[in-house]
């Protein structure tokens, strides 16, 4: 397996809210694991709820003596958004606070994710594939054949996410599993990418590239010429 990853403050932003971690060895159950979480913009102390959500979820994973994957991945973000959501209700600074977060790890061939908000999973091979379903207001306009896609990148409310850790004592978390094909490489960002950069231009730069840290460089460097108007998260794995 090889991977690289990277977090950059964009060129509009004064801090930093992604938090990211790339663990290629096993962690507690897990053969290995992935997390990119982005810190909800304009609410207090985003960048808190995105550390310490990636910190303690890998915690909870580590501590884990749950033998199934899918039970390992959503018992943590169940158990990590109760933790989050208590700080918050407790502390006056960070109340609002919450974070997206989606977290991955592959095993024989198979991704196995969780997701809450808008950060992203693709899979990049021939074609690109988001394999994640955004829980944002555009995309439920979308679903419901409310709104095009084209049209969803320009809507004013396109950063409203509907669902984050620590927003709320319960958590609605989508799991999914999908099985890689030859040549597949797995790319997890958060929006500060895909704000900027189109799939099929996010595909061209993964594919046109053999290094990762080039294809991940190449991808942040084009979402700041593009704007940079928000962080900007990357990570590209080849299993």
């Amino acid at each position: 397996m090889k991977t690289f990853s990277m977090t950059d403050i964009g060129k509009m932003r004064q801090v930093n809210q992604d938090y990211i971690f790339t663990g290629e060895e096993k962690i507690g159950p897990l053969p290995n694991l992935f997390i990119v979480a982005d810190g909800m913009g304009g609410h207090n102390a985003g960048d808190f709820a995105s550390k310490f959500t990636v910190e303690h979820f890998v915690g909870l994973c580590k501590e884990s003596d749950e033998g199934d994957i899918r039970t390992v991945l959503l018992n943590a973000a169940s158990a990590v958004n109760k933790e989050l959501y208590e700080i918050a209700i407790k502390d006056p600074d960070k109340t609002g606070m919450g974070t997206t977060l989606v977290a991955a790890t592959v095993s024989e061939g198979k991704i196995y994710i969780v997701n809450i908000g808008d950060s992203r999973l693709y899979v990049v091979g021939t074609d690109i594939t988001q394999v994640t379903r955004d829980h944002s207001y555009v995309q439920d306009l979308v679903s419901k054949g409310q709104l095009n896609e084209k049209d969803a990148r320009l809507h004013p409310k396109k950063n409203v996410i509907t669902r984050a850790i620590g927003v709320s004592g319960e958590l609605d978390a989508d799991y999914f599993e999908y099985e890689l094909g030859e040549g597949e490489r797995i790319l997890m960002c958060s929006d500060g990418l895909t704000n900027m950069i189109e799939d099929r231009d996010i595909r061209s730069i993964v594919r046109s590239r053999q290094d990762l840290s080039a294809a991940v460089k190449a991808l942040v460097d084009s979402a700041n010429e593009c704007g940079g108007i928000d962080n900007i998260s990357v990570i590209l794995i080849e299993p």
